[in-house]
């Protein structure tokens, strides 16, 4: 059984509209969603003693997600990642993006789809939320209607993305929100064991752009398709933390991604999906001047991100794998599930595609 209730969040500035949140809940999981860039606000799970704890980072209130502040939580595109000095050419004819990130443009641009008021639509399990981005929204060519549905069955949030583009365009969704399987508010995710199944991985310039290499994981700091403590590991490699993109076996069915177990709550994050690459971010640009829920502070490496999505840049980059829409619908889903032993799911981009984490 599930229940999803209906709120007022806050108010937008200058009479922008009303942000109303939606908090579903189920007998192993509560996820509360907001419609101010679809993004989630919270998410409850219990330990291994049954204690409820919040494990993704946010704010209590509107005016936290109003401020500068890394995409705790939402919804990123119309294209997730970094564009390389924000540029591509498309059908002969070459887009201008704006640089939000020196020299790149990333996660949409300065108003992507994070910073925008989706229209919402109550649902037996879960809501919907939908919006059209207009022709030239951000540099980027065509009218792009999309949809994305959050629904939960049991220990499961499946959250599916739908869009449908007016001409071709890029388009790579995700969900970017950080986890602390130790609680929200925790001080860092050292404690961590890190297991994801990829055999490559993109290294990138200092930019953090690809540098058109796909690289083996054996033997580099990389490898972690046995699991890994995360602390120990950044030592023994002597690396400042993650933000890369690692390939995943390419299927249109969903697969096994990455797992991430804190032994101290016993709670678990296992992901799967259809998308071609998630992105591993250990929070390496937190620096502990936000303050969260509950007066927390987040300074650096206290929460990490698993952005399932396409390739970074990979409409500039011959080799990667496409992600252009053509005008035809796409479809991706993710899927979170939390319990004493969780799984959660996330979302492709460019055809139909599937995520899926569990607890």
């Amino acid at each position: 059984m599930v229940s999803v209730n209906r709120n007022v969040f806050g108010e937008l500035p200058s009479g922008g509209g009303t942000v109303e949140k939606f908090q579903l809940r189920s007998d192993q999981l509560r996820v509360d969603i907001i419609s101010w860039g679809c993004t989630i606000t919270a998410l409850e799970v219990k330990d291994r003693q049954g204690t409820a704890s919040d494990v993704v980072l946010g704010f209590a209130e509107l005016e936290g997600y109003l401020q500068k502040q890394p995409y705790f939580g939402a919804v990123v595109g119309r294209v997730a990642n970094r564009i390389a000095k924000g540029t591509f050419t498309l059908d002969g004819k070459k887009y201008q993006l704006p640089i939000n990130r020196e020299p790149n443009s990333l996660h949409g641009g300065l108003r992507g789809f994070d910073k925008v008021l989706w229209m919402p639509q109550v649902l037996s399990n879960g809501v919907q939320f939908s919006r059209v981005s207009p022709d030239g929204e951000e540099g980027y060519p065509g009218e792009l209607k999309v949809w994305v549905t959050y629904t939960l069955d049991g220990g499961e949030l499946v959250v599916n993305y739908r869009a449908q583009a007016s001409q071709a365009t890029p388009v790579n969704l995700t969900n970017h929100s950080y986890f602390n399987l130790a609680g929200q508010g925790s001080p860092n995710v050292y404690d961590h064991e890190v297991t994801i199944e990829a055999d490559t991985f993109l290294p990138v310039d200092e930019t953090l752009i690809p540098t058109g290499d796909i690289a083996p994981v054996q033997g580099t700091a990389f490898d972690l398709r046995k699991a890994v403590e995360l602390g120990r590991h950044l030592q023994e490699f002597h690396i400042d933390g993650f933000d890369h993109n690692f390939c995943l076996k390419r299927s249109k069915e969903k697969h096994f991604c990455a797992r991430v177990h804190h032994h101290g709550s016993g709670r678990v994050l296992e992901v799967y999906t259809t998308q071609p690459g998630v992105q591993f971010y250990t929070g390496n640009f937190l620096d502990g001047t936000l303050k969260g829920k509950g007066g927390a502070v987040y300074p650096k490496h206290s929460g990490f991100c698993l952005e399932t999505q396409n390739w970074p840049d990979a409409v500039n980059q011959i080799p990667f794998t496409a992600m252009l829409l053509k005008v035809r619908p796409m479809l991706r889903s993710l899927h979170l599930a939390l319990e004493h032993k969780p799984n959660i799911l996330l979302p492709p981009e460019d055809s139909p595609a599937l995520t899926k984490c569990a607890w």
